[in-house]
């Protein structure tokens, strides 16, 4: 008897909760550096990427904190240094971290929400 192995291929979105949708849909397309390419306000905002990716915001009465979020960056000092000047929070003052795979330097929006700005090696 054969069977079909099921497999995951990749992910399409990664989504947070928000309390407040509109003051993180701010947030995140400061950070981003893009507007949103979906919008439904009070319910949710979504941007994609250009490798088809997307990270999404969802407005819920269930809200708790996320993290986990890695955002691909060129050049991590620079995004983090022009972050922190707009007043984005981020641990050890935006001391990046390396690793044998990467940099890294991990973040937080104003509900708790954690995110790591990234680059692999």
């Amino acid at each position: 008897m054969e069977t079909t192995m099921m497999r995951v291929k990749g992910i399409d979105a990664t989504y947070y909760t928000t309390k407040d949708l509109a003051k993180s849909t701010k947030f995140y397309t400061d950070l981003l550096g893009c507007e949103p390419t979906m919008h439904m306000p009070g319910f949710v905002s979504e941007w994609t990427f250009p490798g088809g990716e997307s990270f999404g915001l969802y407005q819920s009465e269930d809200f708790s904190p996320s993290g986990g979020v890695m955002f691909a960056v060129d050049d991590p000092a620079a995004f983090v240094a022009a972050a922190m000047a707009r007043g984005v929070q981020f641990g050890d003052g935006g001391k990046l971290e390396e690793t044998p795979a990467c940099h890294m330097a991990f973040g937080r929006d104003d509900e708790g929400n954690g995110f790591i700005i990234h680059r692999r090696k």
